[in-house]
């Protein structure tokens, strides 16, 4: 049994991430950081579906206590799979945006990347079997108005994710990047009405969390071992 390790999971994108691994026979380990009743919720729910999952609490932008917190997962062996989910956005056009709305989303999405990454990568690379699979966002590749703060920390996890898997590409592990669109979410109600998901999204409609996750299932599985280094859009043809 892998394990895996699903930072944001208790969010919508990121349970429905959870539930996917699990359904696949993984160990989850689900990571949450201002809701960590909803992570124990979510692994009580696949716990009761059969599967096995654990949860684990700290913020993807304090590298110590990132560091203690991934210690002590390793003691029990590799994560194999690693999703990089955790984000957050705080929109302002760039003329009006605080220096605070900057650092956060950056720190969470980018600096957060690494905090996590980083640890579990030597424990990975020895077992000669790996998936590092981060979520980004249409914004980085089209970018968006308001968003140069969540933009910027997304592209960023593009050129980081292509570095890391030259780096790891001979040691059997893999590293992608998830591009969605508009989702179904917490992220995106009240923000995109019908009307405008219709003139932007040539499919008409929003995607689905679960049609996420079984995008980052098939990245994180034996079939996707010659698939690395890609940017990988999910947004109905908008790009």
């Amino acid at each position: 049994m892998k394990r895996a390790l699903v930072t944001g999971g208790s969010g919508t994108i990121g349970a429905a991430i959870c539930r996917r691994l699990a359904a696949r026979g993984h160990h989850v380990i689900i990571h949450a950081h201002r809701h960590p009743e909803r992570a124990s919720l979510l692994a009580d729910e696949i716990r009761a579906a059969g599967g096995s999952a654990e949860t684990l609490s700290f913020d993807v932008r304090d590298a110590e206590r990132c560091k203690a917190a991934l210690e002590a997962v390793l003691v029990h062996g590799a994560v194999q799979i690693l999703v990089n989910n955790a984000g957050c956005h705080d929109d302002a056009p760039l003329a009006g945006m605080r220096a605070e709305q900057w650092h956060e989303v950056i720190d969470t999405s980018l600096h957060g990347f690494f905090n996590v990454t980083q640890p579990l990568l030597l424990p990975m690379m020895a077992t000669r079997w790996g998936r590092i699979i981060s979520l980004s966002s249409i914004s980085a590749q089209l970018g968006n108005r308001g968003q140069a703060n969540y933009a910027a920390a997304k592209a960023g996890l593009h050129g980081a994710s292509k570095s890391l898997a030259l780096e790891l590409a001979t040691r059997g592990i893999t590293v992608n990047v998830v591009a969605p669109g508009i989702i179904e979410s917490g992220m995106t109600d009240g923000v995109f009405d019908p009307d405008t998901i219709k003139r932007l999204v040539p499919m008409k409609r929003a995607g689905t969390p679960d049609e996420v996750a079984a995008l980052v299932a098939f990245l994180a599985s034996d079939e996707a071992a010659y698939l690395t280094a890609q940017i990988i859009g999910l947004n109905g043809g908008m790009a």
